[in-house]
C-alpha cells in the first residue's frame, strides 16, 4: 500500500515569518523582537490558530497595548507580506509525489479566516486530496485531538502515514498518535528523508 503523506504547511511549503513585515515596521531589530515577544507574540497568534476571530484578537491587543495600535492592526492588514513566497524545493517534492500517485493530505495550524487568502495565492493548496485547518476545527496541533480528527476525516490509518512539520512538537504529537514524522529543516534533508523511507 502506498504511504500517505501529511505536510504542514507554514514552514514546509510557505515561508511564513512575521519578521518579513516587521522588519519593515520596526527599524530597530531588538525593538521588533520585543514587539514580536510581547506584543503580537506566538501566545497570542496561535489563539486565532485555534478558532478566535481576527477582529476580537486585535481588539483585545490594542487594549492592552494601545501605543502600538497601528503596528497591531497591520500584523492581518499586511499579513501578505509575512509570507513573500512558497519554499519552492518542498513545493517540486510534493509536485513529484503527486505524479507518482501518492496520496496528500495537509495538516495546517492557520486562522479561519487567513487561510482562504493563502490558498488564493498558493495553487498548490488544492493539489491535496484534503486539508484539516486548526482554525475551523477549533484545536491545534499538537493536541492529540487534531490527529485524531484527521485520521477519521479522511479515512486515514495512521501506521500508513508520514507526517512533515517543521515544529518538533508537533513532530512529537503525531508520533504519539500513531504516525511515523519527519521533522522539516530544508527541501534536501526532506528529499532525502523521503528516500530513505522509499516514499520518493
Amino acid at each position: 500500500m502506498m504511504k500517505t503523506v501529511v505536510f504542514d504547511l507554514g514552514g514546509v511549503l510557505i515561508d511564513w515569518d512575521p519578521r518579513h513585515l516587521y522588519r519593515k515596521l520596526i527599524p530597530d531589530e531588538m525593538e521588533m523582537e520585543r514587539f514580536l515577544d510581547e506584543v503580537c507574540n506566538d501566545e497570542w497568534n496561535v489563539r486565532q490558530d485555534a478558532g478566535r476571530t481576527i477582529a476580537e484578537a486585535v481588539s483585545e491587543r490594542i487594549d492592552l497595548y494601545p501605543d502600538h495600535s497601528s503596528l497591531i492592526e497591520a500584523y492581518y492588514e499586511r499579513w501578505q507580506e509575512m509570507v513573500p513566497g512558497a519554499i519552492e524545493g518542498t513545493v517540486e517534492i510534493l509536485t513529484e509525489l503527486k505524479a507518482l500517485g501518492t496520496p496528500l493530505y495537509a495538516l495546517t495550524n492557520f486562522s479561519r479566516e487567513t487561510f482562504p487568502r493563502a490558498c488564493q495565492r498558493f495553487d498548490f493548496f488544492g493539489w491535496f486530496d484534503g486539508v484539516l485547518v486548526s482554525g475551523q476545527v477549533g484545536v491545534i496541533k499538537p493536541d492529540r485531538r487534531i490527529y485524531e480528527l484527521l485520521f477519521s476525516t479522511f479515512a486515514i490509518d495512521p501506521e500508513n502515514a508520514l507526517f512533515i512539520d517543521d515544529r518538533q512538537d508537533n513532530v512529537d504529537g503525531a508520533r504519539a498518535a500513531g504516525m511515523d514524522a519527519i521533522r522539516f529543516s530544508s527541501p534536501q534533508q526532506l528529499r532525502a528523508d523521503l528516500s530513505e523511507r522509499g516514499v520518493l
